[in-house]
């Protein structure tokens, strides 16, 4: 594997941590349908993004230094 992202835009991470959750949240009586986890970590990538890409704007506005 030559191409590297950051763990948090891995979808393989975030379905392993909404599983945990499911699977938690399972043994104090929620229920989590497979289905669902699929659409949960969709809606985590998607706010993930929409918060870097923010977080790219604020940093820019920050900078002190011209972009060459």
């Amino acid at each position: 594997m030559e191409i590297r992202k950051p763990w948090y835009l891995s979808r393989t991470i975030w379905a392993a941590l909404v599983m945990v959750g499911a699977t938690t949240a399972g043994a104090f009586g929620v229920s989590v349908e497979e289905g669902e986890t699929q659409a949960i970590v969709d809606a985590i990538l998607q706010a993930v993004a929409a918060v870097a890409g923010v977080a790219a704007i604020f940093g820019r506005l920050a900078a002190t230094t011209r972009i060459d």
